[in-house]
């Protein structure tokens, strides 16, 4: 796969797609602190800092951003991004893990389709057998509905995994997809 890759969403606006680098740490940041303090998608409680981050995004994985025309615009915020990597070392390490973020003003335009059918024919060429996301909240239905549409299979449910805002729990769900 080559990037960067050129697309356009379903209502014609148009995408780049870049391997991120140095010059994509901040606006990921911007955007992640975004999704932390939703509280619906992701673990982490607070937003991490600078060492946690770079260790969670980038260090050990492939970074796609999403942008609107270019990175090298430098007008424009990032509109989503995701992170492909083994899901565990050596034998097993043909099991990839992805973790994905799009923007709230750029949900439910094909942004998040088209960041999770990038990853998976990334994910294929790099020479992963198969998808695995160990913490899809169970109450993040729009996550769950793009990955079934995706392929992806629902393996497992883990009771009361992750701790909401309101101190109470809600399910994890591990979702599967081969590539094969």
């Amino acid at each position: 796969m080559k990037f960067p890759i050129d697309a356009r969403l379903k209502d014609g606006s148009p995408v780049q797609l870049v391997l991120a680098d140095q010059n994509d740490v901040e606006p990921l940041r911007r955007l992640y602190r975004v999704i932390v303090e939703e509280g619906t998608s992701y673990p982490h409680d607070r937003m991490p800092d600078q060492e946690e981050f770079l260790d969670y995004w980038f260090r050990g994985k492939s970074t796609v951003a999403a942008y609107s025309r270019s990175r090298d615009a430098h007008t424009d915020e990032m509109l989503g991004a995701f992170y492909l990597k083994p899901n565990w070392p050596g034998r097993a390490r043909q099991v990839a893990n992805a973790g994905f973020m799009v923007a709230p003003l750029w949900r439910n335009r094909g942004l998040g389709w088209l960041l999770g059918a990038t990853m998976l024919q990334y994910a294929k060429e790099l020479g992963y057998r198969s998808v695995l996301y160990n913490l899809v909240f169970s109450e993040n239905k729009p996550a769950r509905y793009l990955w079934r549409k995706l392929g992806f299979s629902e393996l497992a449910i883990i009771p009361g995994a992750v701790r909401k805002d309101d101190g109470t729990y809600q399910d994890a769900v591990i979702m599967w997809r081969s590539l094969l």
